[in-house]
């Protein structure tokens, strides 16, 4: 009994392109050719397609099939090497969908980390949802942690609404006035979260550069004074106290 290359396709369950791809790569043997130039395949080659198949099926690679050669039909030791990659990315799509599970239960957007689900529900503003996107990459994850806790509403200040509203035009009076009572603003969140005045420790001048390089795009020059301003009079205020 002989069959054709569809034939032998229709019964591996297997497409004409597949066959024909598994003889230029050398995984099935070509067969005789009839008078009429057709080739014709035996139960020989059946058995090898459809261990070809099974192992495709079982997500083998072609040059792991390759390597297993046709001698052994039971690679015990390559089936257990499959079964703990299976196993790995089982665990891995289970993380996944777990994260998956979260981004829908909190509306999370996908540019942030799972620590920062907060901002769903934070009135954050534009700027400030931008940075916080860019953290959310910037941070190792014990540090998002702490970042998170800035996001909420209870550590909002009543000079975050000021600051977000700064008109492009604010002369400078109403800039510096700003800039004092928002250090007065960061002397309280110090007490409360301290560990968010220790973020990008492990590379300060990286982190340091990238938040800058942020901030001068999604500031506008009147609040980017501000911030200024306020730093520097953080750093005299926190001299003063020694």
């Amino acid at each position: 009994m002989t069959w054709s290359t569809r034939e032998i396709a229709e019964l591996a369950g297997t497409s004409l392109r597949s066959v024909r791809h598994y003889h230029q790569v050398g995984l099935l043997p070509e067969p005789e050719r009839r008078s009429n130039g057709y080739k014709q395949y035996g139960v020989t080659h059946l058995i090898r397609l459809l261990r070809i198949k099974r192992l495709v099926d079982l997500g083998f690679g072609l040059a792991q099939i390759a390597e297993l050669g046709d001698r052994d039909e039971y690679p015990e030791e390559a089936l257990r090497a499959l079964d703990e990659d299976l196993a790995a990315q089982i665990e891995r799509l289970q993380q996944v969908r777990a994260e998956v599970a979260g981004i829908l239960a909190s509306r999370l957007p996908t540019d942030l980390p799972a620590e920062f689900a907060v901002v769903a529900t934070s009135p954050l503003s534009e700027s400030d949802r931008r940075l916080t996107s860019v953290m959310g990459r910037l941070l190792p994850e014990d540090e998002r942690t702490s970042y998170a806790e800035l996001l909420t509403a209870d550590a909002r200040m009543d000079t975050d609404q000021e600051f977000d509203d700064l008109p492009p035009d604010a002369d400078e009076s109403r800039r510096q006035d700003l800039a004092e009572r928002m250090v007065a603003s960061l002397h309280v969140l110090q007490e409360r979260y301290p560990r968010i005045f220790s973020l990008g420790s492990s590379n300060p001048q990286r982190y340091r550069r990238i938040v800058e390089q942020v901030s001068q795009e999604v500031y506008s020059p009147a609040q980017l004074d501000v911030l200024r301003r306020m730093r520097k009079a953080y750093r005299a205020d926190a001299a003063e106290r020694g």
